[in-house]
């Protein structure tokens, strides 16, 4: 595989080379890493790539790579919201597959363009909803899917961050500055950055799909252009209700992403900080506890373990599994990644984004996802 972006100092960047290679599926063999030249050589040699396959930039690399026997066949897409559109595009358009980060793109416009391009590709497409990747995400779909918790009336998804609780963007801190600008960014901050994530999960684990929404989001630190803060409710297709809150104000959280589904017949709940178990509450039945690697479990679930139970696995683990769900789908011959999320999660996600921005900046209150421009 090729990456771009990454360099020095990037978080997602090396988490996504660890990921890739974990299974000895692909290879990190080129890349553009960085815009500034000493940088992005730093980071292609800290990797072991060859001075003549570290590029540039993304369009030298992608020419290159198309052209050469050995060439890579998978571009990873690792950069701010406002460049995924083009990287992707020009990746697919030269026959390359693309394992991207989330959002797709800086805006639902592009989003709907890029399917277009994936659809015209016949190549695989891949997003990084990471917690889709953790085995006891996997294992609540199953327990969903087979009707164990029967119809589902009640979804509540939380994803709690703190640590944009002060300006920290206007401190040089990179990580923060590029997802409080617009022009990076998009229309959404804390929606756009940690809501989809969560958006995300209440569709994958629940089966169900989001119709209306009734959001209220905020910039609560002063002088913070995109929302920092978001709470909403929804309804999804056949009459469940839902609770969505993303927060990256929330003083004191780190990384608490947490889903609980209920159904007629009872409920679970699985926690990001908790992630090789699974809690299963059946009505008239003891509280279960499931724990990941678990011959009880899903083949689904089992399948995307790789050491026994009690030895715990973690994002990097998780990380690895969509990129073993991409490496399937092409070994397979498919365009379809499942359960790797795809185009339409990022079509459907910047949906997501756009429609509860709008809804909650005009007043609209309850208005239609489906129906977003």
């Amino acid at each position: 595989m090729a990456m771009v972006g990454g360099g020095p100092g990037a978080f997602i960047g090396p988490v996504h080379r660890m990921a890739a290679e974990l299974d000895g599926r692909f290879r990190l063999v080129a890349g553009s890493f960085s815009r500034d030249a000493s940088r992005n050589a730093e980071a292609g040699r800290m990797w072991g790539v060859r001075d003549d396959r570290i590029y540039g930039d993304y369009h030298q690399m992608i020419r290159a790579e198309a052209a050469r026997p050995d060439g890579a066949q998978l571009v990873a897409v690792v950069t701010s919201n406002d460049t995924h559109f083009a990287i992707s595009a020009a990746a697919l358009d030269a026959g390359l597959h693309v394992m991207s980060d989330k959002p797709a793109t800086l805006n639902l416009a592009e989003a709907r363009a890029l399917a277009g391009k994936v659809a015209a590709s016949g190549k695989v497409y891949g997003l990084t909803y990471i917690y889709t990747g953790y085995p006891m995400a996997r294992e609540a779909r199953e327990i969903v899917r087979r009707g164990d918790l029967g119809a589902i009336r009640k979804v509540v998804v939380e994803y709690a961050q703190g640590w944009l609780s002060r300006p920290i963007e206007r401190d040089g801190d990179r990580q923060a500055g590029w997802r409080a600008d617009p022009a990076q960014a998009g229309v959404g901050g804390c929606i756009g950055d940690i809501g989809v994530h969560a958006f995300n999960m209440a569709e994958f684990v629940s089966g169900l799909r989001v119709e209306r929404l009734c959001a209220d989001l905020s910039s609560m630190v002063a002088g913070r252009v995109l929302d920092d803060d978001c709470n909403m409710l929804l309804r999804f297709a056949g009459g469940a209700r839902g609770v969505l809150i993303a927060s990256q104000i929330s003083a004191g959280a780190r990384n608490g992403m947490t889903i609980k589904v209920y159904g007629e017949k009872g409920g679970l709940c699985w926690s990001h900080e908790r992630p090789n178990e699974l809690s299963l509450d059946l009505l008239d039945a003891p509280s279960q506890i499931l724990h990941a690697a678990s011959g009880y479990l899903s083949a689904p679930a089992r399948a995307r373990v790789r050491i026994p139970t009690g030895h715990p696995e973690g994002f990097i683990e998780a990380f690895a599994n969509l990129y073993a769900d991409l490496a399937d789908a092409i070994a397979e011959g498919r365009t379809d990644p499942a359960p790797l999320p795809g185009i339409a999660d990022g079509v459907r996600g910047m949906a997501f984004v756009e429609r509860a921005v709008a809804a909650s900046r005009d007043g609209e209150g309850w208005v239609s996802l489906e129906a977003a421009p």
